[in-house]
């Protein structure tokens, strides 16, 4: 049996005050010269969707209130939390004084697999996504702590931003899951 789908009113869905008072996964994102805008707003979707603290977004990552970064948000730069650096590298300084983990997703030489990655649940997360094009910049992975990578294997060995952010949240999601959910 399959059932009858659900109408939007018996979704539960938390109101703007209660997402801000819902305990959170312990992550930031990071993203680092995003271009699309319609990344971007996915990216705030997503971020809504696992209860994630907030977002940074760096250099020429544009940022809210935009008509295109909307479009895919549905409302998303409302509840969630975001901040503006000039670089990259500015946030990431940040966060580490505030004792987050720096992890890139990225392909390197050293980069461990998702599938093998267990976050600690007393350990606070920054997860840096990279530009479309050329992925996080090497100074920026040589600042992080860690890389991971989604195993692919298919011809390509990449995937579209907000798809990859959605696969590496809901990973955290499940192994992080928040107190209560």
């Amino acid at each position: 049996m399959t059932g009858r789908k659900l109408a939007n009113e018996e979704l539960n869905r938390k109101t703007i005050s209660d997402f801000r008072l819902a305990g959170k996964l312990p992550m930031v994102i990071v993203l680092d010269n995003v271009r699309s805008l319609n990344n971007i707003g996915s990216v705030f979707r997503t971020a809504d969707a696992f209860l994630v603290n907030s977002i940074y977004l760096c250099g020429i990552t544009a940022t809210p209130p935009h008509r295109d970064i909307q479009k895919t948000a549905l409302g998303a730069t409302e509840s969630v939390d975001w901040k503006y650096f000039d670089g990259t590298a500015g946030a990431v300084s940040e966060l580490k004084s505030m004792n987050y983990e720096i992890i890139c997703l990225e392909q390197t030489e050293a980069s461990i697999p998702l599938t093998g990655f267990q976050p600690d649940k007393h350990k606070k997360y920054a997860m840096v996504f990279g530009n479309e094009v050329k992925g996080v910049d090497q100074k920026i992975i040589d600042m992080s702590d860690s890389c991971i990578e989604i195993p692919q294997y298919g011809t390509k060995h990449s995937f579209n931003i907000a798809v990859s952010a959605g696969i590496v949240l809901w990973d955290f999601f499940t192994k992080l899951r928040p107190e209560g959910l």
